[in-house]
């Protein structure tokens, strides 16, 4: 798994829990509900870390906590 994977199962796993569609996360955190779809994407590579920040805001959680899950801990090396 990729780190841009990680990240939208995170993303993915953070709505499940707290009952809201991608389409809500984007409009609470002040991005575009195609910016949010474009992340979970698994055809599209990058991901902003501004992005990831503006959804933890709206998430209320520090960048520490969404990046403090088990998915983050055993990724891929990403320089081959």
């Amino acid at each position: 798994m990729t780190v841009k994977d990680a990240v939208a199962e995170r993303v993915r796993s953070l709505c499940a829990e707290r009952g809201m569609k991608p389409n809500e996360l984007a409009n609470i955190s002040g991005v575009t509900p195609s910016t949010v779809y474009s992340m979970l994407d698994s055809r599209r590579r990058d991901v902003s870390v501004i992005t990831i920040k503006k959804l933890c805001d709206g998430l209320e959680m520090t960048l520490g906590e969404f990046f403090s899950a088990p998915v983050f801990d055993a990724l891929e090396q990403e320089i081959f």
